[in-house]
């Protein structure tokens, strides 16, 4: 048998069903969430650290990787040391030593480290203002301002740190003992006792003024 189907009176419109509103979806600890779903939950935030504030660029270059080994029942059990130079080539430079079992952990923390522990120096435009020597250990290491054009005329070790505080034209001198990280902290050494010509003036009570180079003079055109 057909089931009975029941007619619509006229003018009476269909009822729809009342829609059932689901529960909010709880939180950790049984908390009810916002509206809108989420739980609750907080956003998760940037766990990576942040070295570069204010936007600015630093260049990080590796300057040594020593490899030691240390016996062991098993075997050998090798650790990695990176010394990393960190600079902004605007008067800021930092130097630090990372250590890992990988070599690439150990030059991500010598960075990180280097950071840190970045120094300003002072230069003059792009080279410095005057001849420095300086000594850390065995190493000793002489630099002198160069003319426009000259370039970096240094040793990989002292080139390194010259070009990640941002100085272009200079001559430098390496004497003593090569170790990479004496060598190194010799040139940061060099760099932070330079002085300028103002910071003298202004240390001896001398009022110092910018004198400004000649001009040329202008060419005349003579008329016949």
């Amino acid at each position: 048998m057909a089931d009975e189907v029941t007619p619509i009176e006229s003018g009476a419109a269909p009822q729809d069903p009342q829609p059932v509103e689901a529960p909010a979806p709880r939180g950790p600890r049984g908390q009810r969430g916002p509206r809108g779903g989420g739980g609750g939950r907080r956003p998760r935030q940037n766990q990576d650290s942040d070295f570069d504030k204010g936007g600015e660029e630093l260049t990080e270059k590796v300057v040594f990787i020593n490899r030691s080994s240390k016996v062991v029942k098993g075997g050998r059990r090798f650790k990695f040391s990176a010394l990393v130079v960190v600079g902004d080539r605007k008067g800021r430079i930092g130097v630090a030593l990372g250590k890992a079992a990988e070599v690439a952990d150990a030059i991500r923390r010598g960075g990180e480290l280097a950071r840190t522990k970045m120094v300003p120096v002072r230069l003059k435009d792009v080279t410095i203002p005057h001849d420095v020597y300086s000594t850390y250990g065995g190493a000793k290491v002489l630099l002198r301002p160069a003319s426009p054009g000259t370039g970096i005329i240094a040793g990989k070790t002292v080139r390194a740190v010259l070009e990640s505080a941002g100085v272009k034209d200079v001559l430098s001198k390496s004497l003593g003992s090569k170790n990479a990280a004496n060598v190194v902290k010799a040139t940061i050494q060099a760099l932070q006792s330079l002085r300028l010509r103002e910071d003298i003036f202004k240390s001896r009570g001398i009022e110092w003024k910018k004198i400004e180079p000649p001009k040329a003079p202008e060419a005349t055109t003579v008329t016949a």
